[in-house]
């Protein structure tokens, strides 16, 4: 594994355009997932280990915003990849800034409530602003930026260059696919149409779910 790693830094990696499609296909899964088990554990945590809380607005274990921000430290990162401290503080930044202004917009824009975070209420919020982002998320990110460019995406890259092109951009697009449907359905189609929500359907079952209006 720690050979793949080195040779994964020093090479310069030249794949196709349907390739690249299923790599980011993949990317978006893992990094929303990723995030989706981060939140719900640490949620757990800041209730004091009593309550577990679906985290997301969707069926499926996916948040969306942490697959931004994998992609924004992606196209950022990649190309520094043989500098960790580099990556680490790339990605800190960049997911800093991603969580404020998307906090900022969504709450004081928008006026969307609840809101999903907010570190006035949270453990760990030492360096707070405004609710928004503290030095523990960032510190997080940065963490997340190094897992990703140094353990996801050569992984995402293995998978491409052992599986036949066809199987793995099929399997990977598709794969991503699913996940976005379940994001539009939460958020426009159920909307339009008036259909039943995930945190809808979830809270009659029983599960600890943010509503949102």
């Amino acid at each position: 594994m720690r050979k793949y790693i080195k040779e994964y830094i020093n090479t310069n990696y030249k794949f196709d355009k349907v390739t690249m499609l299923g790599i980011i296909s993949l990317i978006i899964v893992i990094s929303g997932i990723f995030g989706f088990l981060y939140e719900v554990i640490f949620y757990y945590m800041n209730s004091g280990f009593k309550e577990i809380y679906w985290r997301g607005g969707n069926f499926l274990p996916w948040i969306n915003i942490y697959s931004y921000g994998a992609l924004i430290i992606c196209i950022l990162a990649y190309k520094i990849r043989k500098s960790p401290l580099k990556v680490f503080f790339v990605s800190m930044i960049s997911c800093g800034i991603l969580e404020f202004l998307s906090g900022y917009y969504i709450y004081d824009i928008l006026n969307i409530s609840p809101r999903c975070w907010d570190y006035n209420k949270e453990i760990l919020n030492f360096g707070n602003i405004g609710g928004f982002v503290c030095l523990r998320s960032v510190i997080f990110f940065g963490l997340s930026g190094l897992l990703l460019i140094y353990v996801i995406v050569p992984f995402c890259f293995y998978l491409a260059n052992k599986l036949p092109k066809k199987i793995f951009v099929t399997f990977s697009v598709v794969l991503c696919l699913v996940f976005l449907f379940d994001e539009i359905y939460n958020l426009i189609i159920a909307k339009i149409f008036n259909l039943k929500r995930a945190s809808v359907i979830y809270k009659k079952m029983g599960l600890k779910y943010i509503y949102f209006k």
